[in-house]
């Protein structure tokens, strides 16, 4: 395989891991806007103003999900979204302790223990995504 076409579906990847990301991200931002008492809920309590918090953070998803599909905000937004995914890490935690400590245990594991560990994978995707760091490389395979 020629290394223009190993670039070439590197740059492949790359492109279909933006566009998810930035759909992710979409979607996400219109739940803020649209559901925000789900997102209150789970807000920490030493969070100040957690209705305009989620507000603000729907506002940021959906410029981070647009800025990341514009060339000369690719790196900029791809940044800011890892920024903002370890920001909201505390809501998810707080979010698997009530559930999970409440008398119904609401989702279970099943959801918090993917959704937590899922985290640092989203702060990788979104620095992929923008061109910021490389991809996961897979050794080639060798034949005997």
């Amino acid at each position: 395989m020629s290394e223009h076409s190993i670039q070439a579906r590197y740059e492949r990847r790359r492109a279909v891991a933006m566009i998810l990301l930035a759909l992710f991200y979409f979607v996400a931002g219109c739940f803020h806007l649209a559901a925000p008492g789900a997102f209150i809920r789970v807000t920490p309590a030493w969070v100040p103003n957690p209705g305009a918090i989620i507000f603000v953070t729907g506002l940021c998803e959906l410029a981070g999900a647009a800025a990341l599909l514009m060339p000369r905000t690719r790196k900029l937004a791809a940044i800011a979204l890892s920024l903002y995914a370890i920001c909201v890490y505390p809501a998810n935690i707080e979010h698997a302790v009530q559930d999970l400590s409440g008398a119904h245990h609401g989702l279970g594991w099943l959801y918090h223990a993917p959704r937590l560990f899922a985290q640092p994978f989203i702060i990788w995707w979104s620095l992929y995504a923008g061109g910021v760091v490389g991809g996961l490389r897979i050794p080639a395979r060798i034949d005997r």
